[in-house]
């Protein structure tokens, strides 16, 4: 599926338990659009119940859109152990069912995605969302920050193309 000049879809994947962004984008013939995106709201009283939510909603996302690959955010320790905890939990899931359906899973950090979509490392959320905006030609405002951060994952691996590089074997892999 990872053939060069070929479209290719990207799922972008901003972990979270409770609510976690998901975005969508497509690139043919050089131009990027976005598919599909939202958060994800995990239900559940426990937060096995969550992920277990989350999982599903991740997988019918995916089902629906048939991404090649996964970009998700590298997680990166703060001060509130509990809510990185929670975050691990949410992108170990995702990656679970990325890997469930085949698909490659990159893996970026915030610096590296905000100088892919904005040229700079730090910029700030609006300058993320406004040039999210533009590069994929919305129309329509982003509200959801977390959507926001989804589709700028999947716009930073689309820029990067690393299954171009990747072994044979894994740029087959995708389904």
């Amino acid at each position: 599926m990872f053939e060069r000049g070929a479209p290719v879809r990207i799922i972008g994947f901003d972990p979270g338990l409770t609510r976690a962004g998901y975005g969508i984008v497509e690139e043919r013939g050089g131009r990027l659009r976005s598919v599909e995106h939202g958060t994800l709201r995990a239900a559940g009283e426990t937060p096995a119940e969550q992920l277990a939510t989350l999982r599903i909603r991740l997988l019918e996302a995916m089902e629906r859109t048939g991404p090649a690959a996964m970009a998700i955010e590298r997680i990166f320790f703060n001060r509130n152990v509990r809510t990185a905890a929670r975050t691990l939990q949410a992108s170990g899931v995702a990656m679970c069912v990325a890997a469930e359906r085949g698909l490659p899973v990159y893996e970026y950090g915030p610096l590296e995605v905000k100088r892919a979509v904005v040229g700079v490392g730090d910029a700030d959320k609006k300058q993320v969302m406004f040039m999210i905006r533009r590069i994929l030609s919305l129309s329509a405002d982003l509200t959801e920050p977390d959507a926001a951060d989804a589709l700028a994952l999947a716009v930073a691996a689309l820029h990067g193309r690393p299954w171009l590089t990747a072994p044979a074997a894994l740029r087959g892999a995708a389904r």
